[in-house]
């Protein structure tokens, strides 16, 4: 059996403690600076007046015995993940979209040339602030350039005459109308909105985030008709065969 305990006489206290040892009778260490050999064989006592126990309001801390433990020390908090914006997700941008205009970018003036826009959901993977994250870009608009100073805004990225079952140079949801013969320079920007996963599910992000597409060339023609008295079968020599 161990016990600890203190007595005040003079302006003094003096901490006992009793220890059995293996092959020893229980007994009585000495007092606080005592030297002599005793059964103690705990860390170095302390003298200690009165007034100093007191001023720290308990003579337990005067003496610390060598069963006690250490305070553990509290441990740091966990930094917190830096919220994310659509800013900070354009090192994973998907790739530009090309812009097709049909037949072969080639146009006829005052008739519909129509153009399309392939963009499909993209993922990419990589770090972000030192964590692994995962982004989901969506197509949500498109912003068509036609070179000709117009401008449209559709949700779809449009599809070829073959696929709408349309004949060449009829109206699009997409498509455009030039009035004039020449060169123009045409593009497609593709907005995306994203959403990210750090391990715990995709989080949507607020915001869109645009992928400027490249500049195509567009030639437009001018189509002359002229009224003849037979077909190009019937009669090859004729004007505009």
């Amino acid at each position: 059996m161990e016990g600890t305990w203190a007595t005040n006489t003079e302006n003094k206290v003096e901490i006992w403690r009793t220890q059995t040892s293996s092959g020893t009778e229980p007994g009585t260490s000495p007092p606080i600076g005592n030297t002599n050999p005793g059964t103690y064989t705990g860390p170095p006592r302390r003298e200690a007046t009165f007034d100093q126990c007191m001023d720290s309001w308990s003579f337990v801390s005067c003496y610390r015995g060598p069963d006690e433990e250490e305070t553990p020390e509290e441990a740091e908090p966990e930094q917190a993940t830096p919220a994310i914006t659509i800013t900070d997700l354009a090192q994973f941008a998907p790739a530009p979209t090309p812009l097709a205009g049909e037949p072969s970018n080639l146009g006829i003036a005052g008739m519909a040339t129509n153009f399309v826009a392939t963009a499909s959901v993209t993922t990419a993977s990589g770090t972000l602030f030192g964590l692994p994250i995962a982004v989901r870009f969506t197509p949500s608009a498109y912003d068509f350039h036609y070179g000709d100073g117009t401008d449209a805004t559709t949700t779809s990225g449009g599809q070829s005459w073959d696929a709408l079952g349309q004949a060449q140079f009829t109206p699009t949801a997409t498509s455009h109308v030039y009035r004039d013969r020449g060169a123009y320079s045409a593009d497609v920007d593709v907005r995306y909105t994203a959403e990210v996963d750090l391990g715990t599910g995709w989080i949507p992000v607020a915001g869109e985030l645009t992928a400027d597409g490249p500049p195509q060339e567009i030639r437009i023609f001018e189509a002359h008709t002229a009224l003849v008295a037979y077909t190009c079968d019937q009669k090859p020599s004729s004007p505009g065969c």
